[in-house]
């Protein structure tokens, strides 16, 4: 069996196709903190500024100095919340050391409204309530719905084995499973025998960040592989899934890079879309 390439980055073009005439309509603008000079941040920041342009969204790069304070910070958090013209905003992770303490205290400060990451409590507990509450889910399990609709990929009455328990990924997209009806098992490092369980998953989704952790005898024939892992080796950027093994078994698998990560992107600006139509109807 060759399993199918589920192209995030062809779903991620569809999906913004859709929100180009709603942005012209109702002219949202993003805004992008950014503390310091991680390179992953700024390859991230790169293409959702891109991603931007791909829908004549307005945009803003807020770029601070390593050796910003909390305090300065959170003075730029709250006035964005109050700026009128700023529809949504996030703080690029990771911070710098001595900011990465205060994240939980960041998170909570951002106006849910604006929240278009979807990381505060507020929009993390409507999501827990129904597909008719995830106005503003987490942007990474909102891209991966997105590719397996996109796909045509079912979702109710499958089993899913989610690898991964994250209050970004792991735990949030097994909800938002949960309210498609499918059935979830959700496994972390203190599973035991964790390939007798990802054996079973007509759908699995591994979102742990560790290189190659699925292999091939860890799949069932036919399964449905969604690779969440973005992990820097001597050979280049890989997932989290062997996909050399796991593609002989799978039906359908997403790339290192080129799968999960647009849809990441995609999805952000679909939120930010989604906050501003609220945000009027207020």
């Amino acid at each position: 069996m060759s399993a199918k390439i589920l192209s995030g980055r062809e779903a991620a073009d569809a999906l913004l196709a859709t929100m180009k005439p709603k942005v012209k309509k109702l002219d949202p603008k993003l805004v992008v903190v950014q503390v310091g000079n991680d390179p992953a941040s700024a390859s991230y920041i790169k293409q959702k500024f891109k991603s931007c342009e791909a829908v004549a969204m307005r945009s803003e790069h807020i770029h601070l100095k390593e050796d910003t304070t909390i305090e300065t910070l959170m003075d730029i958090v709250l006035k964005l919340n109050a700026d009128p013209d700023v529809t949504g905003f996030i703080v690029q992770v990771p911070l710098p050391p001595a900011l990465q303490p205060h994240v939980p205290q960041i998170v909570k400060a951002i106006d849910p409204k604006k929240d278009i990451d979807g990381f505060g409590a507020y929009n993390l507990g409507k999501m827990f309530l129904s597909t008719e509450f995830e106005h503003l889910p987490p942007a990474t399990p909102g891209g991966i719905i997105v590719l397996l609709e996109h796909y045509k990929i079912p979702i109710a009455g499958k089993h899913v084995v989610v690898v991964g328990r994250s209050n970004t990924v792991g735990k949030p997209i097994a909800v938002m499973l949960l309210n498609r009806d499918a059935t979830v098992t959700v496994c972390h490092r203190h599973t035991k025998n964790l390939g007798l369980l990802t054996r079973q998953a007509d759908i699995l989704i591994a979102a742990v960040g560790k290189a190659g952790l699925i292999t091939g005898d860890m799949v069932k024939e036919g399964a449905v592989v969604i690779d969440v892992g973005m992990n820097k080796t001597e050979k280049g950027l890989v997932g989290d899934v062997d996909f050399d093994s796991v593609s002989l078994k799978a039906s359908a698998i997403t790339p290192v890079p080129g799968g999960v990560g647009p849809m990441t992107v995609a999805s952000l600006i679909r939120n930010c879309v989604t906050a501003k139509e609220r945000q009027l109807q207020k």
